[in-house]
């Protein structure tokens, strides 16, 4: 979810980084243990949630949430894997859980590490250059690729694909070519749909989501959107909702929904949207906008009904609860508790709050840096 903002602070991060150790240097905490909140019954044993960790600094990190215990335990991937050279690696991108494996998109790092669900062991990896995000269809996984380093400038631009590889081997089968710096991907009614950001090439972003037919694995039509596409989810009544970050001026982050039927933009929020995800028919958002009267950010936690299309609520939080930077979201179907992470300023420990069906905060717990990506764990 880094915009070109995030990027350029990296740099010089990861600059910094670079004149005073060698990433040998670099210290790997042991896990922490911390009771949070209530048990809970049912089909879902936990969660995961990975930490991005800023460029340069290979802190990406792996939390897990037992719902049987109520115990939240940082940097699981460590303990579990002394032996792993330099940790997680370098910008967690994407979490994924596909039957009995979990796949972490490590983005800098060049790699899709493999690990067991249910106990975060490594498995292997897949190397994937600037690899983005992840969906699954059958035997096969399919992850989106920026092809090149982390450039930025239309003069270093080239175009992106996207990599399938068996899930039993490990092995990468094919690629197809999409539009430039692919980013988020859903699978709906055969077809494979994709987001073009162009993220490395503003002021000129990309505006299309490709379409991709899975059987010919080649692009079949690109659909017109909003610049600098981001995340792609399904839902249950033949629609894509597709978040755009805009080109942080004359055009905002909106979410924009696609009919599958006609493969065209039907409707769209027109609020700030950085990030959501889909829950039954309810979509949960976030999303922040500098105002340029009081010189601040505004936040705005919507969820919209994904049958009727209609706003329900501008905040989800009912509290006085108030998060620096939100990054990532997710729903207990259980519970009906929002799950929303704090990024706060990028570089130092983030915050995970649960959030109940009253908008009030009933646990929060200190994460790694960049609280981003869950994937929850069936029993």
């Amino acid at each position: 979810m880094r915009t070109v903002r995030h990027i350029l602070l990296a740099f010089n991060i990861a600059l910094a980084l670079l004149t005073t150790a060698c990433r040998g240097d670099i210290v790997v905490y042991p896990a922490e243990n911390e009771q949070h909140g209530d048990t809970i019954e049912g089909s879902m044993a936990g969660f995961y949630l990975l930490n991005e960790g800023n460029m340069g600094s290979n802190k990406a990190t792996l939390d897990y949430y037992d719902f049987s215990t109520a115990t939240y335990t940082r940097n699981i991937y460590s303990e579990r894997n002394p032996h792993v050279p330099l940790s997680l690696g370098d910008v967690g991108n994407d979490l994924q859980i596909y039957g009995s494996r979990m796949y972490a998109v490590v983005n800098v790092s060049n790699k899709l590490e493999v690990m067991t669900a249910d106990s975060a062991r490594r498995i292997g990896q897949i190397n994937i250059p600037n690899c983005r995000y992840l969906c699954f269809d059958g035997q096969y996984g399919y992850v989106t690729s920026y092809a090149g380093p982390v450039q930025i400038g239309k003069e270093h631009a080239q175009l992106g694909y996207v990599a399938r590889f068996d899930t039993a081997t490990l092995q990468i089968l094919d690629t197809c070519l999409t539009g430039f710096q692919p980013d988020g991907l859903a699978i709906a009614a055969g077809k494979l749909y994709v987001a073009n950001s162009g993220g490395y090439m503003l002021p000129d972003y990309e505006t299309t989501l490709s379409v991709i037919n899975l059987e010919s694995f080649k692009e079949e039509k690109r659909i017109e959107v909003a610049p600098n596409l981001h995340y792609v989810v399904a839902d249950n009544n033949g629609q894509l909702w597709v978040s755009a970050r805009g080109n942080y001026g004359s055009r905002p982050s909106r979410l924009y929904c696609i009919d599958l039927a006609t493969q065209t933009v039907t409707d769209s929020v027109c609020k700030p949207v950085d990030n959501f995800c889909i829950a039954g028919d309810s979509l949960c958002f976030f999303g922040q906008q500098f105002n340029w009267e009081t010189m601040e950010d505004e936040t705005v936690y919507g969820i919209v009904n994904t049958k009727t299309h209609e706003l329900l609520t501008e905040s989800f939080i009912s509290d006085k609860t108030l998060l620096q930077k939100p990054y990532g979201i997710t729903v207990n179907s259980a519970t009906h508790e929002i799950y929303l992470t704090d990024a706060k300023d990028y570089v130092t420990p983030g915050m995970l709050y649960c959030i109940d069906g009253n908008g009030e905060v009933r646990w929060k717990v200190r994460t790694g840096d960049i609280p981003a990506h869950f994937a929850f764990v069936k029993k």
